[in-house]
């Protein structure tokens, strides 16, 4: 099988995980796109007859430890937030990155120690230290936008166990809008369908239009907005979600304090 064709089917997770890593759409694509040119120009490094996934990971985490962020850094970006790129490799340390391998991504603690190219042991510590981590990251109000009832309470449930507080449920874009003139959340997370027919992508622009705050997606269909184009959502939970998988995208977002663009309307 060519190479374009192993890798094809992995991009798009790649892109969420580069993008989880750095907290910033633009320079996780960048260094999606130094990978991909690396393996261009030596594609030794990756075997399509192997473990072609683990091996896309390990090669964007070498090049993200290699090529220096700040410069990259776009100087229109706000001070905080290129203050923050530049002391990533500083505050993101490796127990983070096998967190995100393992909650994000989903694979398991011997995947990740296949990635990180360390032992078993090593990534069972890395992964249990950084859940220790996360329960100390910052605590704030959360919106949740969400239709079903269940979903909504598991939503609760796991953001209430970080720490964290729900001020509102909305159902509906009407409801969500209006619990904005209520509140101010720190967090939103968003269905991106509602049942009513309305959208949470559309209710999440209209707020973004008043306030900025981080906003992570959640959606069935997660390769209709990994695609590379933009505007696009940096932070997406894919449906059925896992537990940690959500904690782990809360913990990112709130830590990189990233502030959300509004994105087109896309059918999910």
């Amino acid at each position: 099988m060519p190479i374009s064709q192993a890798i094809a089917p992995h991009l798009p997770y790649l892109r969420r995980f580069a993008r989880a890593l750095t907290g910033n759409q633009r320079i996780g694509d960048i260094y999606v796109q130094a990978a991909l040119e690396s393996i261009v120009a030596d594609p030794s490094r990756l075997d399509p007859a192997g473990e072609v996934r683990l091996s896309l990971y390990r090669i964007l985490l070498d090049v993200w430890r290699s090529v220096p962020i700040n410069a990259q850094v776009d100087p229109a970006l706000p001070p905080a937030e290129v203050g923050a790129l530049k002391s990533l490799d500083a505050v993101t340390p490796r127990s983070r990155i096998a967190f995100l391998l393992r909650s994000l991504e989903g694979m398991t603690n011997a995947e990740v120690a296949k990635v990180l190219e360390c032992s078993l042991d090593e990534a069972n510590g890395l992964v249990e230290e950084a859940g220790r981590e996360i329960a100390n990251q910052i605590k704030t109000d959360v919106l949740i936008i969400e239709d079903e009832p269940l979903i909504a309470l598991d939503l609760q449930s796991l953001v209430e166990d970080l720490g964290h507080r729900v001020v509102d449920v909305a159902r509906t874009h009407k409801e969500a809008v209006a619990a904005i003139a209520r509140l101010t959340p720190g967090l939103i997370l968003a269905d991106i369908q509602l049942a009513d027919g309305s959208s949470g992508l559309e209710a999440v622009n209209e707020i973004l239009g008043m306030l900025e705050v981080p906003v992570i997606f959640i959606t069935a269909y997660p390769e209709r907005f990994l695609t590379g184009m933009r505007p696009e959502p940096a932070f997406l939970i894919t449906k059925p979600f896992l537990t940690d998988t959500v904690k782990a995208v809360i913990s990112q977002a709130l830590f990189f304090q990233r502030k959300a663009h509004r994105a087109e309307s896309v059918t999910a």
